[in-house]
């Protein structure tokens, strides 16, 4: 199969980066995400992972994905794929300004543009995600956005992914 790449961008910002599927490591979800593109949400930067922004969109995949290409320790130009049940999310600690509830499902994809990143999450512990992606251009003008993100806040701003 040939190599397929998407576009990710923070949309009011004008950033984007280009990252390859990982369709040899996790051809489920890379399929998933691939059918489902564009994709674009309210962007928010994470509270425990650290170097993260992320989008929440409803459950787009026929059945989800299994745990594929796992990790706890993500890299700079990661992207990963989480599922979630509201009650997981339900919590006021979570900021979300939508409501999220139990009895539904969210997936989260998200970009990871730094090091030092953990994925243990105090109300549930570890939370494990697929890596479906690596950013291969791009990645310091869009890590640069991401702490402007963290600084200045995200509110008003668009995550994207779709397909170049």
């Amino acid at each position: 199969m040939a190599e397929r790449h998407i576009e990710v961008a923070l949309d009011r910002r004008g950033v984007r980066c280009r990252a390859r599927l990982l369709d040899d490591r996790a051809p489920v979800t890379c399929s998933a995400v691939w059918e489902a593109l564009p994709l674009s949400g309210d962007v928010y930067h994470a509270k425990y992972a650290r170097n993260e922004i992320y989008a929440l969109f409803p459950p787009f995949a026929e059945h989800e994905p299994p745990l594929e290409n796992p990790t706890v320790t993500p890299i700079p130009g990661d992207l990963c794929y989480f599922s979630f049940a509201g009650t997981e999310l339900a919590t006021s600690s979570y900021g979300y300004d939508r409501d999220v509830h139990p009895g539904t499902t969210l997936v989260d994809l998200a970009l990871f543009y730094e090091r030092n990143n953990l994925l243990l999450n105090g109300d549930v512990g570890w939370v494990p995600g697929i890596v479906w992606g690596q950013v291969v251009e791009g990645l310091a003008g869009m890590a640069e956005a991401c702490n402007d993100l963290w600084r200045a806040g995200a509110l008003g701003e668009t995550l994207t992914f779709r397909r170049t």
